[in-house]
């Protein structure tokens, strides 16, 4: 599934993450916890920021300068309405180049979009468009192996892959970033939030 299918997937369901409905208290408190390493406000990024604006709002309530990305044309179509004071990216995070190093760079439900052979990659780009001090927040799939896999859960079909564990820690190395925090948050579900930090 290339990332183009996984945008139009997202077009499809985009209004999920505008309703009214939306849990927008969904990765709130890890935010807070990995802001609290930070303990400063500058520039921000959250990629694959989506329709919701919920990162968004915390960090701009924090005094950040945000800006996202997404490579769902409907998602930011809803996300400017939301905030249209923030810079937004409309690309795929394969190919996008960061502009200039953000304090704070959040990946929540996002990066795992990104095809297996490109992963290490991205994520140890994105760990490399940190300040220093800066920390970066994110979700992956906590298997003991990388691995990929397709399905419908969410409706349309949708693509995903993870590092693993093991594999995620050594790309945080290579990045040279310390990990702060790592936990198995909707435990017995694979969903890993961690928290990194650049040296």
């Amino acid at each position: 599934m290339k990332p183009a299918d996984v945008a139009a997937s997202y077009d499809g369901i985009a209004e999920v993450w505008d309703a009214p409905g939306f849990p927008r208290d969904n990765g709130i408190a890890a935010h807070e916890r990995a802001l609290a390493f930070l303990g400063r406000a500058g520039a921000a990024l959250d990629v694959g920021c989506g329709a919701s604006g919920r990162f968004i709002e915390l960090l701009l309530g924090r005094g950040f300068e945000v800006e996202g990305l997404d490579l769902s044309a409907r998602m930011l179509e809803l996300a400017r309405r939301r905030h249209p004071q923030v810079r937004f990216h409309l690309a795929d995070v394969c190919e996008w180049q960061p502009p200039r190093a953000y304090d704070f760079v959040t990946a929540w439900d996002s990066i795992w979009h990104v095809p297996l052979a490109e992963h290490a990659r991205v994520l140890e780009k994105l760990l490399g468009a940190l300040a220093p001090g800066g920390v970066c927040i994110f979700t992956f799939g906590g298997t003991d192996e990388p691995g990929e896999k397709r399905d419908s859960a969410m409706g349309p079909p949708m693509y995903y892959s993870t590092l693993g564990v093991p594999g995620t820690l050594h790309a945080i190395e290579r990045s040279g970033c310390i990990l702060r925090h790592l936990e198995y948050d909707q435990h017995p579900e694979l969903h890993v939030c961690t928290i990194v930090q650049r040296t």
